[in-house]
């Protein structure tokens, strides 16, 4: 956050993303849905993720990346298996729509699995996690990223080979306890916090960034560029290599959207596969005892000393739950500059509402 940022109030921004949005040629279900997913992502504190792409998503709408009139096809469905093609279209409608149907599947027989190929970026994959837990439902997501050069190196690489290729793992919640959500990018860093840093002219952390000579580098000018420069580095280096080829495999092939290796076309789009499992944990045991288990061993973990006391130890998604309730109440915190971008944008596009704060 900058201390020039102006606060938004969550309700303005997703009427103005969505009004943003149709005038683009969204339909008016499609637009609303997006609109809540970015201003969702940005009350979680995922800026990046949040109101910060909506203008390289209408860019990637003018360039007709994405098919405005997608028709989803169910490419393969039985009792727990559902395979669904996007067509092109929006992400966060097709993956919440999946998500739920899938997610019905899981409630009756414990288990569903399901793949979305040929849709448009996804947005926070911490979001369907969300969805799933609020189902009473455990899940594990994988996603790869194609459409693009890749910006994320091998470990022991020395230039990129694949996107930021998410997972997300998510647990129920219990009467004590709010649910499990870990959802992070396989790179140490994701893109969007790069730019952000190369916009307000910050450094990124030692070891998450290589030049174009494969050599470390904090300056993040390079890769936030047009051509890139550099790559990002895989987040705990060979385990986070490994997890990015796991997304590529799980998300990429089974999703039948293709990986992210040359064959495929790197048009400027922005293109996900998703793979995910849902699980029934009512299913896998007696709930009393299940619950009693999760708050014990979240309670063990939290009540670990912390190395610095203005640091502690968290539960995965009290983070995101905590500044949720923070920027609900005083407003999401968007740099000057995208307000003014914004603002031009929907005056371009024949729009009277404009972005402005506290109102």
């Amino acid at each position: 956050m900058n201390a020039k940022d102006i606060r938004l109030p969550a309700a303005q921004m997703t009427a103005f993303a969505a009004a943003l949005l149709q005038a683009a040629g969204a339909r008016p279900a499609d637009a609303i849905a997006v609109a809540e997913h970015l201003t969702a992502s940005s009350l979680a504190g995922h800026d990046s993720n949040g109101i910060d792409l909506l203008p390289a998503w209408l860019d990637q709408t003018d360039k007709k990346f994405v098919k405005l009139d997608s028709a989803e096809r169910v490419l393969a469905e039985t009792a727990i298996i559902l395979r669904v093609d996007a067509d092109g279209g929006w992400g966060p409608p097709a993956a919440t729509k999946l998500i739920e149907r899938a997610g019905a599947k899981a409630i009756e027989h414990g288990l569903a699995a399901a793949t979305l190929g040929d849709v448009h970026d996804l947005g926070r994959i911490g979001a369907y996690g969300e969805q799933a837990a609020a189902a009473g439902l455990a899940a594990i997501l994988f996603v790869n990223v194609t459409g693009q050069p890749p910006i994320v190196a091998p470990f022991h690489g020395s230039d990129a080979r694949f996107g930021t290729d998410p997972i997300c793992i998510a647990f129920t919640a219990t009467p004590q306890r709010s649910a499990f959500v870990l959802d992070m990018a396989t790179s140490r860093i994701s893109l969007g916090r790069l730019k952000m840093a190369a916009a307000r002219g910050q450094d990124i952390p030692s070891g998450s960034l290589i030049n174009e000579h494969g050599m470390p580098t904090t300056d993040p000018s390079g890769m936030s560029g047009d051509p890139r420069k550099g790559a990002l580095t895989p987040m705990g280096r060979h385990k986070g290599y490994g997890l990015a080829l796991a997304c590529e495999l799980l998300g990429g092939v089974l999703s039948g959207g293709g990986t992210i290796q040359p064959e495929q076309p790197r048009e400027g789009a922005v293109r996900n596969g998703l793979f995910a499992i849902l699980i029934n944990p009512a299913l896998f045991g007696e709930a009393g005892w299940m619950e009693h288990e999760i708050e014990a061993m979240a309670d063990y973990a939290l009540g670990s000393p912390p190395m610095d006391w203005d640091s502690p130890v968290l539960y995965p998604g009290d983070p995101e739950r905590a500044l949720r309730g923070k920027r609900l109440r005083d407003g999401i915190p968007v740099d000057p500059e995208l307000v003014a971008e914004l603002n031009e944008t929907a005056a371009a596009r024949g729009l009277k509402l404009r972005l402005q704060p506290g109102t």
